[in-house]
């Protein structure tokens, strides 16, 4: 007798096969079947501004946050500091003067924050916070639950909810230095699924742009929701788990403005993870992308082609 897999079954099944071993191992490849993209109104656009010109030096503290008191999530926060840029990170150093976007960003599975730091605190240096929490099932040394990669939008929003909050909160280092109205999600691999989710089934109406690297749309759907977001896709051509067609199918189905910036040579991550050529593209490109979505910084709008066009490393689809 045959048995019918209910939905809940099959996604177990196509989230197993997509996801597991993020980090390093090989699993089958499957790829969702793209859902009709919701129709959306014109892009919204962030009070215009201009992004820093100057490099900041990088702070970095801890939250300790538990969503519901079972779903422990540890954050680490990058931050624009004072100092000489190009340090090491400092530990709750003073943060620089002014008000800087948020972005929420989310581990792969097995993954940490720091396994991301060469990438995240050039963000950081480039003007913006990064919150990153180590989620509680899928996080380096957890269970390794890939399901729960389904809660995990829910977590961003929770961890959102805390860390802009504490640009009003007396006596905080980040009181008055937090653009709670310029905020974007970003994540990879497993965390790139999570990214999907806070823009279609778990929209966060708060996000103004997000950043997919090497994601799926498996669990999570491809039916984009609320009001318009960019988005930047950043996938290798021989990711060996996450099929450079899987990532392409959710960003067709995008129905905002896009761009996808896709490395042939590149793998699932370790051009994510150390600090080659490919790494420095994907750091300038999703600066810059950052720093006009969330800044409403045009001229960096502008420069984006530039910032993709590094000999063969890496192509850029741009439909921003």
């Amino acid at each position: 007798m045959s048995r019918r897999l209910t939905p809940v079954l099959l996604t177990a099944a196509l989230l197993a096969a997509g996801l597991a071993g993020c980090s390093t191992q090989t699993p089958d490849r499957a790829v969702a079947p793209p859902e009709p993209p919701k129709t959306s109104a014109p892009a919204p656009r962030v009070p215009a501004g201009t992004a820093p010109a100057e490099a900041f030096a990088v702070g970095v503290r801890q939250l300790k946050l538990n969503r519901g008191g079972d779903r422990p999530l540890p954050v680490t926060l990058w931050y624009p500091a004072r100092g000489a840029a190009g340090e090491a990170a400092r530990r709750d150093a003073t943060a620089a003067t002014g008000r800087f976007p948020v972005v929420a960003f989310s581990h792969g599975l097995d993954g940490r924050p720091v396994d991301y730091q060469v990438l995240l605190t050039r963000w950081a240096a480039a003007g913006f916070v990064v919150a990153a929490p180590t989620f509680p099932h899928t996080g380096k040394g957890t269970d390794g639950s890939v399901l729960d990669v389904l809660n995990q939008p829910a977590d961003v929003s929770y961890v959102l909810d805390k860390v802009l909050a504490l640009d009003a909160r007396a006596g905080d280092p980040l009181r008055g230095r937090l653009a709670t109205d310029r905020v974007g999600a970003a994540g990879h691999s497993a965390g790139g699924v999570t990214t999907i989710g806070l823009f279609t089934t778990g929209r966060d109406e708060r996000l103004k742009a997000g950043v997919v690297l090497a994601g799926t749309g498996l669990g999570v759907g491809t039916a984009f929701a609320g009001a318009a977001a960019p988005q930047l896709f950043v996938h290798g051509e021989a990711d060996e788990v996450v099929d450079y067609a899987a990532g392409k199918a959710v960003y067709d189905a995008v129905p905002w403005p896009k761009a996808m910036l896709s490395l042939p040579r590149g793998d699932h991550g370790r051009a994510l993870l150390g600090d080659g050529p490919a790494l420095r593209v994907v750091a300038d490109t999703t600066i810059e992308f950052l720093r006009w979505s969330l800044y409403g910084d045009e001229a960096a709008k502008g420069r984006l082609p530039a910032s993709a066009a590094r000999g063969d490393v890496a192509v850029l689809d741009d439909r921003l």
